[in-house]
């Protein structure tokens, strides 16, 4: 596996040439054919594809990458090209930058907001030929403020442009999720069948309450855009969808009064009775005794 822990070594790849050592513009087609490989990164990367140019992989899921389409890499993700060793003659345009560069900034403290840094299979930005044009302004904007001679505007202007293309990107990935609702009512639907399941199975006892990873895992996606679909799709964010039907599921069990609180704690998979408590309070804002006490 290849490690590009400088910007340097990866422009130096594709046969670029470093014009700033924590950020730069690389342009594929200036490659010389190259074998696939597998290979992590130490700094951000946002991929602009032109033409079909293989199949990236993170894990064991393949991304849904196209012509005309964007991905978008953090630090430390390991990604597969393949099939691994074969010759290719690599097209597109890749912006680096590496952490330290907007480290201090409004970006910096924000960066995290960006989920589709972390997105996996199938979950690539598919872009309009308007947004493309947006996109290609944005680098263009990125490659004339690096060729600039270094003063002390540049790293201001340099975050500031990554700021502006990030927030289309953010855009766009709205829209995307939008003009795809086909598909993520689809996945909606299955995510309510497998947490209805989960609930009502011996899995919530024994395995304790689900987690969003958990059922992201469940329908091959990555945890940050399962996250956002759910969010987008019904107002609440995964993890408040899972409380409320878990909200649900105590109110049933506190009807039946054959069974203590504590009881009903391990049946819906809290280790301690006092953790459930805490949470059913937290969520009903009142205790599992109290709310039974007003039920009778």
């Amino acid at each position: 596996m290849i490690v590009y822990d400088t910007i340097k070594k990866y422009t130096d790849t594709f046969s670029n040439k470093t014009q700033h050592p924590l950020i730069s513009l690389v342009d594929f087609n200036q490659s010389t054919p190259l074998p696939r490989v597998k290979f992590t990164l130490s700094f951000y990367a946002i991929i602009l594809k032109e033409t079909h140019c293989g199949e990236l992989r993170y894990g064991n899921q393949y991304y849904d990458y196209a012509e005309g389409t964007m991905v978008f890499f953090g630090p430390g993700q390991i990604i597969a090209n393949e099939p691994e060793g074969e010759l290719h003659q690599p097209y597109g345009k890749a912006l680096v930058f590496h952490p330290d560069l907007i480290k201090g900034t409004s970006l910096g403290k924000q960066i995290h907001e960006y989920s589709f840094f972390s997105y996996q299979s199938h979950e690539a930005l598919h872009l309009s030929e308007k947004e493309r044009e947006i996109v290609t302004t944005c680098f263009g904007n990125v490659a004339t403020e690096v060729g600039q001679n270094i003063d002390r505007h540049s790293k201001e202007l340099l975050v500031a442009n990554l700021e502006l293309l990030l927030k289309y990107c953010s855009r766009f990935y709205d829209r995307q999720f939008i003009t795809r609702e086909h598909a993520n009512h689809g996945i909606i639907e299955q995510f309510e069948q497998k947490l209805s399941a989960y609930l009502v199975g011996e899995k919530l006892r024994m395995d304790g309450v689900p987690t969003v990873a958990y059922f992201a895992h469940a329908l091959h996606l990555s945890p940050n855009y399962f996250g956002d679909l759910i969010k987008k799709e019904t107002g609440k964010s995964a993890l408040e969808f899972i409380q409320l039907k878990l909200i649900d599921l105590a109110k049933e069990r506190i009807f039946d009064t054959s069974k203590s609180i504590s009881e009903i704690s391990y049946e819906l998979g809290f280790k301690y009775p006092q953790h459930f408590t805490r949470f059913f309070k937290q969520q009903v804002g009142a205790t599992p005794i109290e709310y039974r006490s007003a039920l009778n």
